[in-house]
């Protein structure tokens, strides 16, 4: 038997001795996290003076040495040291390490961070940023070259990579031409604020710089209108004007950007132009604009980021141009090519071009699979997903071990106290180098314990491609069978949007305020509560899961009803809102794939294909036969004109 076998072993024993105490030791637990947030030391150091039996003991020490960790008197190192002895290999141990890696961080201790930092199973980005700052510190100039290989890649880098790429940069480590890369990528990204340090690091490093930078990134159009007539004299002068051009295509003004472009295009290089090209094909994309494929061509070869090559293909394909979506899909680097959604399109120019030998040996590397392309690919090869054959029984000495399992049962602990987050912690911290036995098992555990999104999430990490009994559950059905036969929903689609939206844990929240199984705003529980008649509607209302999938369903309805019944357009209007369905529809009828890979939102899109793809297995699990994701996706109509 081995050590962590044990370990739970001794635990359930534990639990079985003190079981009495059970409901003591959680008060104390409980008292100690208000204590902390409270900024209670006091309370906080008599509660971790004593120790219990409880599993969740170490949280309570945890919690006191992280709160000395962060006042100003020196660290309790012998403290520290036999916490991290005592806890050694659990996630608490992990995350106490960091917290005091964080304050070596902080005083500038770097000799004290590189001695500690080999012991940190799972460090972060900023961490690892900081162990690279502490060699440089340190005198190690190795890591120098280690930076300068990822240059490329690292233009969206946390804050703390900071040093060792602005030693590059001012050393002349790196070139100017790969400064301006940097810089270019920053002003695309979402982040264009990130160039301004970037355009720093220039030998030009002036206010002058950066002040112009500023005006072109905020009032980009006003900018290029008084482009001075010197401005191309110089590359900074060059740069900021392609900044500007950028800056306006990306706040959804791509024909504003092209007109302004070409008052200056003679002004500027080959590659300059070419670069503004692939920029205006990307947004002009984004926007669903036809010229976006005619911008994409004049840009030739010249190097795009990984979402412009992206964009280069969806811009082909919302225009139905398959020699282009050919030639993007193979222009794309190796690796970006073997992603499902390319292999998939690629096989649909190839059909397209009259190819269709070709294009069956592309759908034949991906049919099957259990997502939105590999079904789409069975279905060109014509194969309908059928119902998926479901696990066996789990063996009873795996469910033992995975119930006997010290950082389950911790996290199990922490469900029933209501702290989600630190229970999602142990939980993932606990699956790390399991066997795919002991991961369905503890995917068991977890239902049996109704901890749905992690016997959902760790069937899927078990075996992304089965395990369907486990990862496409149906909780809830007293709720959700009544309302779909009065609201008429397909009760596939309303389980495939749910599992989407919550992974059915009733207090899910999101960070733009979504609440509940079905992720309902606040505003949008209030109008549809009206819609229906629901009197005496309050906030707190999508807390209750009876409730929250009335109104979810509800809204789903209204939405339906309002884009042309259309299952896609609505379940991209329930992420979105409806009227961003409707716009991002074409002028002309288009299939609902086309539609789907053209979602300008990255969330949506993703949203959007997942829960289709969701519907089908459950349709074919919960009717038992064969699904058309096809014949769900079916044709997009054309927008109206008001819509435009």
């Amino acid at each position: 038997m081995n050590n962590r076998l044990w370990a739970g072993l001794a635990l359930v024993l534990a639990s079985l001795v003190g079981g009495a105490h059970a409901q003591v030791g959680d008060e104390r637990v409980l008292m100690a996290r208000e204590a902390l947030r409270n900024g209670d030391r006091a309370t906080l150091e008599r509660l971790a003076a004593g120790r219990e039996p409880h599993v969740l003991d170490p949280y309570v020490r945890y919690w006191l040495l992280s709160n000395k960790l962060a006042r100003p008197e020196p660290p309790p190192v012998a403290e520290l040291t036999e916490f991290l002895m005592e806890e050694s290999d659990t996630q608490l141990a992990d995350r106490l390490r960091a917290d005091w890696l964080r304050r070596y961080v902080r005083e500038r201790d770097w000799e004290s961070f590189l001695r500690l930092y080999p012991d940190l199973r799972e460090p972060d980005a900023e961490l690892r940023c900081h162990q690279r700052t502490a060699r440089l510190e340190t005198g190690d100039t190795a890591v120098l070259a280690e930076v300068r290989e990822r240059w490329m890649e690292m233009t969206d880098n946390h804050v703390a990579c900071e040093p060792a790429l602005r030693v590059l940069a001012l050393d002349g480590l790196v070139s100017a031409d790969e400064i301006w890369w940097r810089f270019r990528r920053q002003v695309e990204s979402r982040n264009p604020t990130a160039a301004r340090a970037t355009l720093a690091w220039l030998p030009h490093r002036g206010t002058a710089a950066g002040a112009n930078l500023e005006h072109a990134l905020s009032t980009p159009a006003a900018y290029l209108d008084r482009l001075p007539a010197n401005f191309a004299a110089t590359r900074v002068g060059r740069e900021i004007a392609l900044a500007a051009l950028v800056s306006l295509a990306r706040q959804e003004d791509p024909r504003g950007a092209y007109m302004r472009f070409e008052r200056i295009s003679d002004r500027l290089g080959h590659e300059e132009r070419a670069y503004v090209h692939a920029a205006l094909g990307h947004y002009g994309a984004l926007s669903r604009l036809p010229q976006a494929a005619d911008w994409y061509r004049a840009a030739g070869d010249v190097p795009m980021s990984a979402e412009q090559r992206a964009w280069r293909v969806r811009a082909a394909l919302r225009v139905e141009n398959w020699r282009m979506v050919k030639s993007s899909i193979e222009a794309l680097p190796s690796k970006e090519q073997a992603q499902p959604e390319w292999i998939y399109w690629l096989g649909r120019a190839e059909a397209q071009l009259g190819r269709p030998a070709e294009a069956a040996v592309l759908y034949r590397r991906i049919a099957g699979e259990p997502h939105f392309y590999g079904l789409l690919a069975g279905e060109e090869s014509g194969q309908l997903f059928a119902p998926p054959v479901l696990a066996g029984t789990v063996n009873a000495a795996d469910i033992a071990r995975a119930e006997a399992d010290p950082g389950l049962r911790r996290s199990l602990a922490l469900y029933r106290l209501d702290m989600r987050t630190e229970a999602v912690r142990e939980w993932n911290w606990a699956l790390r180098g399991q066997d795919e036995a002991f991961l369905v098992a503890a995917a068991r555990v977890a239902l049996s314990n109704e901890i749905f999104d992690r016997a959902i999430n760790t069937a899927e990490r078990a075996d992304p491609k089965g395990n369907f009994d486990l990862r496409f559950i149906t909780p809830y059905r007293q709720y959700v069978e009544p309302q779909v036969r009065q609201q008429g929903l397909d009760i596939g689609w309303v389980y495939g949007l749910m599992r989407q939206e919550s992974r059915f844990v009733v207090p899910a929240r999101s960070s733009s305020g979504a609440q509940g199984l079905m992720q309902v705003m606040p505003a949008t529980g209030k109008w549809v509560a009206g819609k229906i008649g629901l009197s005496g509607y309050h906030v707190g209302m999508l807390s209750d899961p009876d409730t929250n999938v009335l109104l979810g369903t509800s809204y789903m309805r209204l939405i339906l009803d309002g884009l042309d019944n259309h299952p896609v357009l609505a379940s991209a209007g329930y992420n979105a809102g409806p009227n961003r369905a409707r716009r991002w529809r074409d002028d002309r009828s288009i299939e609902g794939a086309i539609y789907a890979e053209t979602i300008p939102i990255d969330e949506t899109r993703d949203y959007v294909k997942k829960v289709m793809t969701n519907a089908v297995i459950y349709a074919a699990m919960l009717e038992g036969r064969p699904q058309s994701l096809k014949t769900r996706l079916g044709t997009i109509a054309p927008r109206l004109a008001a819509e435009q």
